[in-house]
């Protein structure tokens, strides 16, 4: 049995997806996630072209996450409502002229705004990418499209890093965005002429812009109080303000949230105690990989770190995001057997003792004594994010599916965005100072970075044990996928149930 647009048993032979749309979804997914990745890598060589710091450019990856959380479930509903391909057809124009404002760049205010843009335009192609997918076929043929779907988001994922640190050496940092334009450029004519259109004809029409806005307006100042709290000082005016501006505009997005006909999101849903676990499962693990992979992308890099070319500092960080990948496929086996409360909890002892390690970074470690931590941390993760992204779904009514992972969607870009600002604080602060040799204070700028995401880590073993015994029934291969694709999106799981 397979899923139907319901999510009720249908038959397995379904409508078969077209190599087009197949091709368009998967593809888009692709470059979308390798950019993503990629970034960090790019920052060094962004920051000495642009004449920005790094502690300025990292706005060029928290506003990513924060736009792309403010607007994953309203594209996805703007889809419904307008048309998925339309949609879908607009994230790729915003894609296209993103990446030529960041390219085109002298100065760091091109680069963060066009990556603010970037944002709307990766989270629109996501979530429209997947529907228009869901849509095109069923049974069978749905599980593999959406297998597929699956394995070009991790690969995607896995290869970003890699790819811009050998375009950083080759044609300079700005090769990737025209790279990525020129194809997602080939995708829109390909999505025209393959893509049917589709819409929700039973979807209400009115669409949830004012929690849109707030959940922008309760991150960014959010962001801007973390980032900038050293400089200003914890206690200071500015600081104090802009954590009263968040608190403000998350109570306000609470009460609309109540109130409106279409909520951005259900706060019903907020009493299933699995769905709230995985939720903030979700947002440790994705705001522990973001964080890590921002400021070892910095430090591999820096002359009194490891001081690695792009190519090298990419291919150093495969294995915190290939073995985050890797691990996926064999998460729903392992839940099976042992249930999601073990394989969450298990995930984080093993992420925990790989941040314990990084603790006892020194100016003098090469880079082989990272590359135990890293795997640790990576497989640790692996194994929390995929039973998370499993059962934030299918603990929830068919009807809540796409709602809850909306919900869960939202806190993976909510988390990217709040780990890497603490993080780049805690690093540029550490680069910064004056006392003692360069080397040991960037070591110590890893080591308290990594300090910083240990702790939730830790949070993360208590709240394992609110899935009770959530237990998956089977372990199909688009359940692997899913879990795969679960690295940068939740993808809705049919046919598995908890008990």
């Amino acid at each position: 049995m397979g899923p139907d647009k319901a999510g009720v048993g249908v038959p397995d032979a379904g409508v078969k997806a077209g190599a087009g749309v197949l091709a368009a979804t998967c593809i888009s997914t692709l470059i979308v996630n390798a950019n993503t990745s990629a970034v960090s890598i790019l920052l060094p060589a962004i920051s000495e072209d642009v004449g920005a710091s790094t502690s300025t450019l990292q706005w060029a990856v928290t506003g990513y996450s924060l736009v792309g959380a403010a607007v994953i479930v309203t594209s996805g509903v703007l889809g419904d409502i307008a048309g998925r391909r339309k949609v879908f057809i607009g994230g790729l124009v915003l894609f296209i002229a993103s990446c030529a404002l960041i390219a085109l760049s002298t100065g760091a205010a091109g680069v963060i705004v066009g990556r603010l843009i970037q944002g709307a335009a990766g989270s629109t192609l996501l979530a429209c990418g997947l529907s228009l997918l869901s849509v095109a076929s069923s049974g069978a043929a749905e599980l593999k499209a959406v297998s597929l779907w699956g394995a070009a988001s991790a690969v995607g994922a896995a290869i970003g890093p890699l790819i811009g640190g050998a375009l950083v050496d080759s044609t300079g940092w700005q090769g990737l965005f025209w790279i990525d334009a020129g194809i997602a450029v080939l995708c829109i004519p390909l999505t025209l002429l393959t893509v049917a259109e589709s819409r929700d004809p039973n979807r209400p029409r009115s669409i949830d812009l004012a929690g849109t806005v707030l959940v922008a307006v309760t991150l960014a100042p959010l962001v801007l109080g973390l980032s900038k709290g050293p400089e200003w000082g914890w206690t200071s005016l500015a600081t104090l303000g802009c954590l009263a501006v968040s608190v403000a505009a998350g109570y306000g997005f609470f009460a609309v949230e109540g109130r409106v006909k279409v909520p951005l999101v259900n706060l019903a849903l907020l009493r299933n105690r699995v769905l709230v676990a995985s939720t903030i499962v979700i947002l440790i693990v994705a705001g522990g990989i973001n964080g890590l992979m921002f400021v070892l992308s910095l430090y591999f890099q820096d002359p009194d770190g490891l001081g690695m070319s792009p190519l090298q500092a990419g291919a150093a960080t495969l294995p915190a995001v290939a073995g985050l990948v890797l691990v996926a496929p064999f998460v729903s086996r392992l839940a099976v057997k042992i249930g999601s409360r073990a394989v969450i909890g298990l995930g984080f002892i093993v992420t925990t003792v790989g941040f314990l390690a990084m603790l006892f970074v020194s100016g003098s470690w090469a880079y082989g004594a990272f590359v135990l931590p890293l795997i640790a941390i990576a497989v640790g993760m692996g194994f929390s994010n995929g039973c998370a992204s499993s059962a934030a779904t299918v603990s929830v009514p068919e009807s809540e599916v796409g709602a809850a992972s909306g919900i869960s969607n939202m806190a993976r870009y909510v988390g990217a965005a709040l780990f890497v600002a603490a993080a780049s604080t805690i690093y540029s602060t550490a680069a910064a100072s004056t006392e003692g040799a360069r080397d040991e204070a960037l070591a110590g700028g890893v080591a308290k970075a990594s300090l910083l995401m240990m702790l939730p880590c830790v949070l993360g073993l208590v709240v394992a044990a609110l899935y009770r015994r959530h237990r998956l029934h089977s372990a199909r291969a688009v359940d692997q996928a899913t879990a795969a694709a679960g690295v940068v999106h939740t993808v809705p799981r049919i046919g598995a149930a908890a008990r």
